[in-house]
């Protein structure tokens, strides 16, 4: 259930329908409360106010029958540059980056703002009775339907900024750099359970029954997807209750094909079908890989800009600069933080659930692997990766990664020999790669 409940957050939060309804509900409620306040009160405070509408029924509808015209107006005008910047986003930068602009919370509340006040208008229009006997302004709502469209107004300008600054490659970059310094720091959630000692962490069978691999019972994917969401508390909750051992064999962002296993069961003869679907209800799939739980994602995103950035259609090298950049830090970042055991006890201290995540050669791999691939003949891209590793190498603590680091190292100039014409550049290629590997040799 906490792993549907935050895949529907996700969705709700990359949406342009919520937050304009909840505002339009605000409006409602604001338009009801006003019109009522203005029956409970005497004109002649209502209109001492000073800022409070003062005329008459006639005036009061053409004033508000022109505002809310104007807004619905001006909101199809902003949902229509949305999707134009959505569209260029797609062509330049990637599909996979729409998400980031749907989630651009000033987007949403900038079309929620003429769509509220819209509604608003229009709820107040409908009180206004203009027969001589039962005659009826309200003052107050009307004044409040003005100072909302004084707002209105306002945020049409800072929209229109805002659109021509978020459109930016940099800021982009920056945006998505950002996403991933906040996976990072989310990337070790409260145990689940008590840690395994770092003794017994080194590989994720450690600890489990010599016959787990005979006698445990796969549970398999009931769709084809990519895996969003684990709800590790809920399968910790489930394998202390049933006495299960549990070994996770997808985690999040693997693709799942129908039937395969997702998670390993011991012992594998108290499977049966209702604990298998109790099982499945901890795991979200979904038809795209989010960043909820899976940082590598992230990194992917700047790769997608940076490979766009280098082909021959575009053939923007600064663009794909700023993305290493951005990759560099953010693996210093990663390096400096201790991987969390895959292993989850319980209570009384026996393994209930191995949980292997994603490692730092992995994320390193898929940081770089496609770029260095697409730049073997820009010596500027080239020179840059390499002084990206030597930032990293000031960071990375384990032997392992090092040699992940310094294996990276090899390649790229291994790829700029073959692939840079100019020798002059190679040299420099060359000088930056004697950095990197002091500095990897020294760390």
């Amino acid at each position: 259930m906490k792993a549907l409940l935050l895949k529907y957050w996700d969705r709700v939060r990359s949406s342009f329908w919520f937050v304009p309804a909840a505002m339009a509900l605000a409006a409602t409620a604001l338009a009801l409360g006003a019109v009522a306040l203005d029956e409970s009160t005497t004109e002649d405070w209502l209109i001492g106010l000073g800022w409070s509408y003062g005329g008459g029924a006639e005036g009061a509808s053409l004033l508000l029958g022109t505002v809310a015209g104007s807004m619905i107006a001006i909101a199809g005008t902003v949902f229509s540059m949305t999707l134009v910047v959505l569209s260029l986003a797609s062509s330049q930068l990637g599909p996979r980056l729409l998400r980031n602009f749907m989630r651009d919370t000033i987007n949403q509340v900038v079309l929620g703002t003429f769509v509220a006040t819209f509604v608003y208008c229009l709820l107040v229009l409908r009180t206004i009775r203009r027969a001589d006997e039962t005659a009826f302004v309200p003052h107050l709502a009307v004044g409040i339907g003005v100072l909302l469209a004084m707002v209105s107004m306002g945020v049409l300008i800072y929209f229109i900024h805002h659109v021509s600054v978020s459109i930016q490659a940099d800021e982009v970059v920056a945006r998505v750099g950002t996403e991933i310094d906040e996976g990072i720091d989310h990337l070790f959630p409260g145990p689940l359970g008590r840690p395994a000692p770092e003794s017994s962490s080194a590989t994720p069978e450690a600890g489990l029954p010599q016959d787990f691999d005979h006698q445990a019972r796969a549970v398999g994917s009931a769709v084809d997807g990519y895996l969003q969401l684990i709800d590790a508390d809920a399968l910790m909750t489930l394998a202390c209750e049933e006495d299960l051992q549990l070994r996770l064999e997808r985690r999040p962002g693997h693709y799942l094909v129908w039937g395969r296993a997702m998670v390993m069961v011991w012992p594998g003869d108290r499977v049966n079908d209702a604990l298998a679907e109790k099982v499945r209800t901890a795991f979200v799939v979904g038809n795209q890989r989010t960043s909820t739980q899976d940082v590598e994602f992230s990194f992917l995103q700047l790769v997608e800009i940076a490979v766009r950035a280098l082909s021959p259609g575009i053939n923007d090298p600064f663009t794909a600069i700023a993305c290493v950049d951005r990759l560099g830090s953010a693996l210093c970042r990663l390096a400096q933080r201790d991987l969390p055991s895959p292993h989850r006890l319980d209570a009384q201290g026996r393994l209930r659930l191995v949980a292997p995540g994603p490692d730092f050669p992995g994320i390193l791999d898929a940081a770089f692997n496609q770029i260095r691939q697409n730049s073997r003949a820009n010596p500027a891209v080239c020179i840059r990766m390499l002084e990206a590793i030597a930032q990293v190498a000031s960071h990375v603590r384990n032997p392992e990664d090092m040699a992940r680091l310094q294996r990276h190292a090899d390649m790229i100039v291994s790829g700029a020999r073959e692939g840079v014409l100019e020798a002059n550049d190679r040299l420099d290629v060359e000088a930056s790669y004697g950095e990197a590997s002091n500095a990897c040799r020294r760390a």
